[in-house]
């Protein structure tokens, strides 16, 4: 089965260190998400992120359809970037790449995602009509959310 990839990129108007701060606190993550995904941390929270981390939690990714998610982070790089990847949750792999670069006046976050749906043929046949969609609007929905929480980048 294929390896798919989501890059999107968001320019705001605060620092690197605000920037980090935010994105590497997993309690801010329930914040930037879809309010209708019932997103829920269960366990294994702390204010910084540190490579090892173990982080549970339950979202419903589709109405009727609730399932824990368990993420580690891989690798932190403070203040440029940290990797968290799925050990057990809704995709067969999912990788997510989280930079963070200055530029004039705020910072450029990308956010690099890696994954590989479930279920073979049938997750393949799924993808471009379900889950698809579905991140896109997870992560333009954390755009909107991101703009809402520190501003719009003006250059």
């Amino acid at each position: 089965m294929s390896l798919h990839e989501i890059n999107q990129s968001i320019k705001l108007p605060i620092s690197k260190e605000k920037a980090w701060a935010f994105l590497s606190n997993p309690e801010n993550l329930q914040k930037i998400m879809p309010d209708d995904m019932g997103f829920e941390i269960i366990s294994g929270l702390s204010k910084q992120t540190y490579p090892g981390q173990i982080i549970q939690y339950k979202v419903t990714p589709f109405k009727g359809f609730t399932t824990k998610w368990v993420t580690e982070i891989t690798q932190v790089h403070e203040p440029d970037y940290f990797v968290d990847i799925q050990l057990l949750g809704p995709y067969k792999i999912w990788h997510h790449q989280h930079f963070i670069k200055e530029i004039e006046n705020g910072v450029e976050i990308t956010d690099i995602v890696h994954y590989q749906v479930p279920f073979g043929f049938i997750g393949e046949l799924l993808r471009p009509v379900l889950i698809e969609p579905k991140l896109k609007q997870i992560f333009n929905q954390r755009t909107s959310k991101m703009h809402a929480i520190f501003g719009v980048y003006k250059n």
